[in-house]
């Protein structure tokens, strides 16, 4: 049995909502201590604290679930989100270029290390396609929209999504999305 959507629409809805955003609030803040604490030496914290982070990673993608706050039939969606990654290193890299300039250098090498990751984070999910879906790999003939905010892709008539549709990566508004040219 699928948890997926189980609470949408029911009493229970706001309630997993609230806890998927605390626990996902909760990732940030762990890691955050995490680095904190490896930054002062305390490797032993630091450590403890990643494991709490994932832990809490993993109870808010619980929360997301039963709230279906992703498709439960979620290719589209990867590769979407593939496109998003895929961007980010260039993204970040000029972010990097910001950074240095303003004389974070070591800021900036940081960042140029996630930029990397967010490129092999597009490859990873292109191979999964490859693999499981390869025919959404082929944009010829489809109507792409992109999220202005991060590069997420939306294949398909956005115009017939509700209006309160957001982008399932950046959170932001459909009215930020433009038609890719393809």
């Amino acid at each position: 049995m699928s948890l997926h959507g189980l609470t949408k629409g029911t009493g229970l809805e706001k309630v997993a909502e609230t806890l998927a955003l605390g626990e996902a609030h909760g990732v940030m803040m762990y890691y955050t201590l995490a680095r904190l604490a490896k930054e002062q030496g305390h490797d032993d914290v630091a450590a403890a604290f990643i494991e709490a982070a994932n832990q809490e990673a993993v109870h808010s993608g619980f929360y997301a679930t039963l709230n279906g706050k992703y498709p439960k039939e979620f290719w589209s969606m990867v590769r979407g989100l593939m496109a998003a990654e895929t961007g980010g290193e260039t993204k970040l890299k000029g972010l990097a270029d910001k950074f240095r300039a303003a004389g974070l250098a070591e800021a900036a090498d940081e960042l140029e290390v996630f930029a990397g990751q967010e490129a092999h984070h597009g490859v990873l999910l292109k191979k999964i396609l490859e693999k499981h879906h390869p025919e959404l790999l082929h944009d010829a003939g489809k109507k792409i929209y992109v999220c202005a905010c991060c590069g997420y892709e939306y294949v398909g008539d956005l115009d017939g999504e509700p209006e309160d549709f957001v982008c399932p990566l950046c959170g932001q508004p459909k009215k930020v999305f433009r038609v890719k040219e393809v």
